[in-house]
């Protein structure tokens, strides 16, 4: 199974779209209840994190790792702290937009690459950076496959963005949970 976790309106073929009322990213009740005994092979989460405190991020993250497969991983991208252009900022910083009638959902928290990455490794993850700006201001770019998890808000897919500048600049990261294999197990 393939989640998109506070979906919104978006609908990707192949991926199960949610939102709150049908997985609520901080109870375990709700995610027991979403997956019943099985596990997701890939979730994902397009500026959503933002919305949450750090420490509900951390306890969201801990959540997605107990309820994703042994190797499968979370892509997640949210707004990136290190664009350092005024309109961004004020766009995406703390008490940023959400819904005039859910003030709840306005942004909580401004990532940087560093915190962002601390969130998911402190859940247990092992973390792959696909886009950031540094601390210098230069934008890092590894290819990454849409298939895999589609990102909007990214360098090759959101038209405020082109090679010459970065009008949207999203954080995106893979956070891997590992694979564990028990070998005292007999096959």
């Amino acid at each position: 199974m393939k989640v998109i976790l506070g979906a919104g309106n978006t609908r990707v073929k192949g991926w199960v779209s949610t939102d709150e009322d049908s997985l609520n990213l901080l109870s375990e009740e709700s995610f027991s209840s979403f997956f019943k005994n099985g596990k997701a092979q890939t979730m994902l989460a397009e500026h959503v994190w933002e919305h949450l405190t750090y420490e509900d991020g951390v306890r969201a993250a801990r959540l997605c790792y107990d309820f994703l497969e042994d190797g499968a991983y979370i892509r997640v991208a949210v707004p990136d702290g290190n664009l350092h252009d005024d309109a961004f900022l004020r766009l995406v910083g703390i008490g940023g937009p959400g819904p005039k009638d859910h003030p709840a959902y306005t942004h909580k928290v401004l990532y940087t690459y560093d915190k962002l990455v601390e969130v998911f490794e402190s859940a247990g993850f092992v973390v792959k950076l696909l886009e950031y700006i540094d601390e210098k201001g230069i934008f890092h770019y590894i290819y990454w496959n849409a298939e895999d998890g589609p990102i909007g808000r990214s360098l090759r897919y959101d038209t405020r963005n082109s090679r010459e500048r970065i009008g949207m600049a999203s954080i995106i990261i893979d956070a891997y949970k590992p694979l564990c294999i028990n070998l005292n197990e007999s096959i």
